[in-house]
């Protein structure tokens, strides 16, 4: 058997249209859960604007939210090898805490 055309039939053809590829900006992730799906709504806020628009959310299964945490984990890994330790902010005032379910921050 080829094993070319076994490499080929388990490719994945990803478009990336000009719109998307322009990617949204965000500074704050908010992340929700069910016992069936996690909810990630990625928000910017500005400076002086006292209301912040969800720009986009993302729905994922419980597994595929923890293959996304373990690639970004992955990922972190190897950009702080590159560039440095990143340096977190602990103490953001006035943001969000919950919106009536179980939440975390990113």
């Amino acid at each position: 058997m080829d094993s070319n055309k076994n490499e080929n039939q388990n490719q994945l053809n990803i478009e990336l249209s000009e719109e998307i590829a322009e990617g949204t900006y965000s500074n704050l992730a908010i992340i929700t859960h069910s016992n069936s799906e996690f909810v990630i709504d990625f928000v910017r806020i500005m400076p002086g604007v006292p209301k912040a628009k969800v720009k986009s959310r993302v729905l994922l299964t419980p597994m595929h939210a923890k293959r996304l945490l373990m690639a970004l984990s992955d990922n972190i890994i190897k950009f702080e090898e590159n560039f440095g330790t990143i340096k977190v902010q602990d103490d953001i005032p006035g943001l969000p805490l919950t919106f009536g379910g179980p939440t975390a921050q990113a």
